[in-house]
């Protein structure tokens, strides 16, 4: 590994936007209380999405965001398949100069007694038509960048607005959102449709009870902000890295500047265990991988090491009577493989349809469209957690370990890995043959199975709160 002072010689952030900007608002202000086709809850990737593809289709769009950009957000990693969303939305080049081109991803693998193999996963030999790469982002620079975006495109948006009530429609037909400033002053804007972008927050799941915490899975992480990490030699410079150990994984992404995100995603039952600062805990913690613990060992915190748990939950509603949910609002599993950003913009792109249905008042087009939008969003979030389930398991370990490509099924992965497991039939059918495997190979090691099973199912009933702060 080299040490390298960035893997880009690219500028953190383009000065200029190719878009003309408009007038951006005083973070104090508040909307005023004229009626809007669309109130967009959340100022992340997906609220912006939605919020500017709304307004390139000729609606009025308030959008409402409850922090102030720049603001921290950890998952830094993007998807290839995020890509062309990008340059649709006319932000490629921008994304491009702020981030570290990502050509794929390295896992290791340490099992005791053997030596530790790594293994690397390259965009490029993916199956399909997704891009052979991807970006890894600054957050608060690349939220701040669609954001502005949105802004260029006629969207009214707001900052430091936190929604406090959405009431059910009035006689008219309107829906009011009820925000407040920092200053608690309060605006109540009529809208014909309501998108809740609110990621984590959930506003509308929670304010209503929909959310329901994931049975299935449960994890806890601790993570922050690094300088002196080396990166992977050459073209694998930006690759996101994955290390397995006794607990859980890391993840190493690569961002500008020299700086390098790093955390671990542990069972909660580990994480409880704290008994030291967050940062003591956290290189502890990256130690018992010693391929990590190596990599780490001139490490420098550049930011607080924050932690956060029970991030695994999803909404028993994803649209109703004018509103729909986008992204985290409504399901988050794990941030393994990188989907929280992709899974966010693709399903506000994808929920545009249905926004543009609702507003002709068109009840059966509407039905139609968010019924499609549905199934569409629940097979993007299942051809990841299917993976996400198992990949602490001995077996899927070993599967990584050892890769094989017949009937191009490593293909098939590394396709998954790239935002595309639920593609062509081809792909799809060369997953199907990948979980076979799974189970074979599953049945070889029964008491290591059973056991990472039973810890699993042991750890979603656990309940363990810290900072919240997005994955």
């Amino acid at each position: 590994m080299s040490a390298l002072a960035n893997p880009t010689d690219q500028p953190s952030r383009p000065t200029e936007s190719a878009a003309p900007q408009a007038s951006s608002f005083p973070p104090q202000a508040l909307p005023d209380t004229a009626v809007t086709d669309v109130v967009v809850i959340g100022g992340g990737p997906g609220g912006s999405t939605i919020a500017t593809l709304l307004a390139d289709a000729g609606h009025s769009v308030v959008q409402l965001e409850k922090a102030q950009h720049p603001r921290f957000h950890i998952g830094e990693s993007l998807l290839p398949n995020n890509l062309p969303i990008l340059e649709r939305l006319g932000v490629a080049d921008e994304v491009k100069a702020m981030g570290v081109r990502k050509a794929g991803a390295d896992f290791t693998c340490e099992v005791e007694g053997e030596s530790s193999v790594l293994q690397t996963f390259r965009f490029d030999r993916a199956l399909g038509d997704s891009p052979p790469h991807a970006w890894e982002i600054t957050r608060a620079q690349f939220d701040e960048l669609l954001f502005d975006n949105a802004r260029s495109h006629g969207v009214s948006a707001f900052e430091c607005c936190t929604v406090k009530q959405v009431e059910e429609r009035d006689a008219k037909g309107l829906l009011h959102v009820t925000c407040e400033n920092t200053a608690g002053e309060t605006s109540r804007v009529p809208a014909r449709y309501v998108v809740d972008a609110s990621g984590r927050d959930s506003f509308m799941a929670k304010k209503n009870r929909w959310q329901k915490k994931n049975t299935k899975h449960a994890s806890a992480a601790i993570f922050g902000h690094f300088s002196d990490v080396p990166y992977r030699d050459g073209d694998d410079a930006g690759n996101i890295s994955i290390y397995w150990f006794d607990q859980g994984w890391i993840w190493m992404i690569p961002l500008q500047n020299g700086r390098m995100s790093v955390g671990a995603v542990c069972w909660p039952d580990y994480l409880k265990l704290r008994d030291t600062d967050n940062e003591t805990f956290l290189r502890q913690t990256l130690a018992r991988s010693k391929a990590a613990g190596e990599r780490m060992r001139d490490a420098v915190a550049v930011e607080p090491i924050r932690a956060t748990g029970n991030y695994s939950y999803r909404s028993e509603r994803l649209y109703g009577d004018g509103y729909l949910l986008v992204g985290d609002a409504y399901a988050f599993v794990d941030p393994v493989f990188s989907s929280g950003v992709y899974l966010a913009m693709s399903s506000a792109e994808r929920a545009v349809d249905v926004v543009k249905a609702a507003l002709t008042q068109d009840t059966s087009a509407y039905r139609r469209s968010a019924r499609t939008y549905e199934q569409a969003v629940d097979q993007k979030i299942s051809s990841f957690t299917w993976f996400i389930y198992r990949f602490t398991t001995p077996t899927m370990r070993d599967l990584f370990r050892f890769p094989r490509n017949d009937w191009q099924i490593e293909q098939a992965v590394i396709s998954m890995l790239a935002g595309n497991g639920d593609g062509s039939a081809d792909i799809r059918k060369r997953l199907i043959a990948f979980r076979g495997i799974y189970q074979a190979n599953r049945l070889l090691r029964l008491p290591e199975t059973f056991n990472a099973w039973r810890r699993r199912r042991r750890n979603a009933k656990l309940k363990f709160e810290d900072e919240q702060v997005m994955l």
